[in-house]
């Protein structure tokens, strides 16, 4: 009977972290938008690693406005981006051409193209941090 009812608590406890997980990526994911995790690097630099991460953008898809806790270095592999962060003017980038967020700043993507457009993001990040903080408003 206890060993039961062990086993029926761990499955509870399991299910639960399950449910959190996933609502917390479905949060993080948009309409249009599909993320598809790389790889994921310890680095040399204590407390830090590399998550690497394909983002594929439907024809008229935007990600709002958000930051991540280190850098963010971004190459466009197909279609054309407008990019908004804090403090600069927009920036319109196509296919073969990249761009460098610093860490903590506040931005939003969208695909200001004809067709899909994909971007290869790879973030330099303190573990153990989330990778995406959602925000309501530009600075």
């Amino acid at each position: 009977m206890e060993k039961n009812r062990n086993y029926l608590l761990t499955a509870i406890v399991i299910f639960s972290l399950a449910l959190s997980f996933s609502s917390r990526a479905a949060r993080a994911q948009q309409p249009g938008i599909k993320r598809t995790a790389l790889q994921t690097q310890d680095l040399s630099i204590p407390g830090h690693e590399a998550i690497q991460v394909r983002i594929d953008f439907e024809k008229g898809a935007s990600f709002g406005k958000h930051s991540h806790p280190g850098e963010e270095l971004i190459y466009v592999l197909e279609g054309v981006f407008e990019y908004e962060i804090e403090g600069k003017p927009p920036v319109t980038l196509k296919a073969g051409e990249v761009l460098f967020i610093p860490a903590g700043k506040i931005h939003a993507a969208r695909n200001v193209g004809s067709n899909k457009a994909v971007e290869l993001a790879t973030y330099i990040v303190e573990k153990g941090k989330p990778i995406l903080k959602m925000v309501s408003s530009m600075p």
